[in-house]
């Protein structure tokens, strides 16, 4: 099949998608407000159908509820966060890039939006390269992604991105804050942050309350990516929790550190069609852990 058909099939499958909008979405006689498209029409496609992608400041769309959330003032780890401040060029940058380069390339053959991230054992990275793959992704232009640390029970997000743990995914879960009053945004309009929240007792049964899985189905329309942060597979459940409410899995482990027997046992947690990718962390030259990926 010629890319040309392939194109002209999006462009076609893109165009239905903006007919079908709810009609409580609709203007007079079923048009459009201006700018109240479905946000997974992709840039490109909006502009030829001569429509834009609609500004968080516009009422009438979806995206509006984005303008609740609390802008805050993050200041950045450099040295974890390694597309923050001044930019340089390593190892991880590059490996990071062609992660992200992956993850598209599979999602032309398999519905991918929130990928969690973990590993089998803890201190093996999986924060790292969750926090690093959502803002490289957010880098891209008219790309919103939303980064959450579902870790309740060691979280490093928040340190990383230099910002406030609460109120965050455990308070949400306890029904003591609204999604995006807990959701914060940093410089600009990409990146997006659910801290974890306060320590708790229990984060197991709370992660099993059916909140998480209502929390992205409602916040999933607003993302181009929705990257999840879950504590190690192994010594605790809360990642298969995590997983089942995801559409895939990304596994880091640590080179010359995790067994493979390890590995496989953690990758045995999550379902078979669920599993994209393994991510090998190592450390090279002083650099944050860089990355190979292979599925």
């Amino acid at each position: 099949m010629s890319r040309g058909h392939d194109s002209l099939k999006r462009t076609e499958q893109d165009s239905d998608l903006l007919q079908g909008v709810d009609a409580e979405s609709k203007g007079p006689e079923g048009s459009l407000p201006d700018g109240a498209i479905p946000v997974n029409v992709r840039p490109e496609i909006a502009r030829s159908l001569g429509v834009s992608r609609p500004s968080l400041a516009d009422p009438t769309c979806p995206d509006s509820l984005l303008a609740r959330c609390p802008r805050v003032t993050w200041t950045p780890d450099t040295e974890s966060m390694i597309f923050s401040g001044v930019s340089k060029v390593c190892q991880s940058t590059e490996e990071l890039r062609a992660l992200r380069s992956r993850l598209y390339r599979l999602r032309e053959s398999q519905r991918i939006k929130s990928l969690l991230v973990t590993s089998a054992l803890r201190e093996e990275g999986k924060s790292f390269i969750a926090g690093n793959l959502a803002h490289v992704l957010a880098l891209q232009p008219e790309c919103r992604v939303l980064l959450i640390d579902g870790d309740m029970r060691t979280p490093r997000l928040h340190k990383m991105l230099g910002t406030s743990l609460t109120p965050g995914l455990s308070e949400y879960l306890l029904d003591e804050v609204e999604e995006f009053g807990m959701m914060q945004k940093g410089r600009g309009e990409s990146l997006f942050f659910v801290p974890s929240g306060r320590s708790v007792a229990g984060p197991t049964e709370l992660l099993a309350n059916g909140r998480l899985s209502a929390l992205l189905e409602r916040v999933e329309p607003l993302f181009d990516w929705i990257i999840v942060d879950s504590p190690a597979a192994i010594p605790v459940s809360d990642a298969p929790l995590l997983g089942g409410s995801c559409d895939a899995v990304l596994l880091v482990v640590r080179s010359g550190s995790t067994a493979f027997d390890v590995a496989r046992k953690a990758r045995e947690k999550f379902r078979e069609n669920q599993m994209v990718g393994v991510v090998l962390n190592t450390m090279a030259n002083g650099f944050p852990p860089p990355t190979q990926h292979y599925s």
